[in-house]
């Protein structure tokens, strides 16, 4: 199936539309400029879920370190109550999209000098500017050697002599880079995927077979338009929520800076924890599974020769579904935060379904819509979809109850 193009401004300014709430205060304005400059990066989902967190984080350290209500993540400088929580933000965030983004340099040095111009001269600015930077530092150095960007040294199972597909997976780094908030990469590894003479196997299987084909007559319009809004991953596909609870539910700009960091963290380990489990297994995808469907030596998974999944398969493991472990920790991050908000006026679009709105009455809609787009997509199993937003879960809540909490 031929690869759906879309440019990274056709998906920066959909992220820009989708935020109805923008310019409200500094928090929220270098949320933006972040996932502009992640996007324009052009690097894969998890990378884009990566540089939001470094960014977000240092945010909130900087925004905290004016307004101390929770404990740091990774600042070291003692706080300065009453400096300008906008400089703070401001500096931050440059100086991490600097590291990160070096090539951006202009782009980024045009909003810093544009939000710096709009705060008056004071030695308030003046303090905050300084602790954004050295919050921004104690980040950078918290994450140095983080093991993102090792060798991909994914070995291709083969037999000698014989010829395999030449690109390597991504996201072989994630599984054996450290974490943000959990203990390890694997501590929350699940056990393996079913057994190919399962009869959970048999039933995904068939599944997956007759309704996430690029021809599936059995999957619905609605279905279809579905799985086609969630082909869009990474930091855009869920910034757009959690901007809508720190714009919607939260004043203080401490308050909003911990959100998106609470929320990013979560994200950024789910992906850790999933690649993990991805590389640790190593299960075929559909298209694969399918395709040799005889070589399980199981007779209720007959084989397809020609068949295609709906959208193109990502390039890594199947197992577990990392869109919906990411789903799961996001989802679960702001039900903990808002335990009785509903989604009542938010909307949602894509630019991967072009004209398609979406909207949920609950987070817990949202988080199941993304697992049921995977299956209907063709590129994961439902039992994959239900391990890995369990798994999103047990981060999200283990980053609440763990990290950013209030001083005492």
């Amino acid at each position: 199936m031929k690869a759906l193009k879309l440019s990274w401004m056709v998906i920066w300014l959909y992220c820009a539309a989708a935020s109805p709430f923008a310019r409200a205060d500094a928090v929220l304005d270098w949320n933006e400029i972040a996932l502009s400059s992640v996007v324009a990066s052009k690097q894969p989902a998890p990378n884009t879920t990566r540089g939001m967190a470094m960014v977000q984080v240092a945010i909130f350290d900087a925004v905290n370190l004016t307004d101390p209500r929770f404990l740091p993540y990774a600042a070291k400088s003692r706080p300065v109550p009453g400096a300008s929580s906008e400089a703070a933000a401001a500096a931050a965030s440059r100086a991490v999209l600097l590291k990160l983004f070096p090539e951006q340099r202009d782009t980024i040095d045009k909003a810093y000098a544009a939000a710096m111009a709009s705060i008056a001269e004071s030695a308030e600015k003046a303090a905050g500017m300084a602790l954004g930077e050295q919050a921004a530092a104690d980040l950078l150095k918290a994450r140095e050697g983080d093991g993102i960007g090792a060798p991909n040294t994914y070995r291709p199972r083969t037999a000698a002599g014989v010829y395999v597909a030449t690109p390597l997976p991504i996201g072989s780094d994630f599984a054996v880079s450290r974490p943000w908030v959990l203990a390890r990469p694997d501590e929350f590894r699940p056990v393996p995927p079913p057994d190919l003479s399962s009869q959970t196997w048999v039933r995904d299987y068939n599944e997956i077979r007759s309704i996430g084909g690029k021809s599936s007559t059995r999957r619905t319009a609605e279905q279809t338009a579905i799985a086609q809004f969630w082909v869009i991953t990474g930091a855009p596909a869920f910034n757009p929520i959690v901007r809508y609870f720190a714009s919607t539910k939260l004043e203080r700009p401490v308050d909003r800076a911990r959100l998106f960091a609470l929320a990013y963290l979560a994200a950024a380990d789910s992906l850790v924890a999933v690649f993990d489990a991805k590389y640790a297994y190593n299960f075929w995808r559909p298209i694969t599974a399918i395709r040799n469907g005889d070589l399980g030596g199981n007779a209720d998974t007959p084989p397809d020769p020609s068949w295609l999944p709906l959208i193109d398969t990502p390039l890594h493991p199947e197992y577990p579904c990392a869109h919906c472990i990411n789903a799961g920790a996001v989802g679960a991050v702001l039900e903990k935060l808002f335990p009785s908000a509903d989604l009542t006026g938010f909307t949602m679009s894509s630019p991967t379904a072009p004209g398609t709105t979406r909207s949920w009455e609950r987070l817990s809609d949202l988080v199941e819509e993304v697992s049921n787009a995977r299956v209907w997509s063709g590129v994961h199993y439902r039992n994959s979809t239900q391990v890995g937003t369990r798994m999103g879960k047990q981060i999200g809540e283990r980053t609440v109850e763990r990290f950013l909490t209030r001083n005492s």
